[in-house]
């Protein structure tokens, strides 16, 4: 459950230790945006931007942040949007599509920072992990994930 509906903005040039709720601190300097968890359990969210990562849009008057906010790694596992400075709750997600989106977001960075050889091996490694009698070593990496995601 979302607990902080809205941040307001503060464009800062180091994100303070203690982070006040309700606040986004944006980092041009270190084009980073950092929060405290919008469900309100305390725990610091870091969106770095990236062409791999988040974008941040400013309108001259709120902030919007993309893709979303999905703190899988926290107990809290919140998911939500920020878009023009209203927080939306998103629905929640299961463990498998968690991996799955770890996986796109490891290619992509692959792809994008050019290290795609070491993504597809650990590709290989999770397909014949998940489905070693339903995946054959000889098919494209495109059908080895498909496989894997179970699509």
């Amino acid at each position: 459950m979302i607990r902080y509906l809205s941040l307001e903005h503060r464009f800062v040039r180091n994100v303070p230790r203690e982070l006040e709720p309700g606040i986004l601190y944006i980092s041009m300097d270190y084009a980073t945006a950092v929060h405290s968890c919008c469900c309100g359990c305390g725990e610091r969210v870091v969106t770095p931007f990236t062409p791999t990562d988040w974008r941040m849009t400013f309108d001259g008057e709120s902030i919007s942040l993309h893709p979303s906010v999905g703190n899988w790694n926290q107990n809290c596992r919140s998911h939500y949007i920020v878009q023009r400075g209203r927080v939306v709750e998103a629905g929640p997600w299961s463990q498998a599509r968690v991996e799955a989106e770890r996986l796109r977001d490891k290619m992509a960075k692959a792809a994008h920072y050019g290290s795609e050889t070491k993504v597809r091996s650990d590709v290989l490694q999770l397909s014949s992990e998940r489905n070693p009698s339903t995946t054959p070593p000889t098919s494209s990496i495109w059908a080895r994930l498909k496989s894997w995601l179970g699509l």
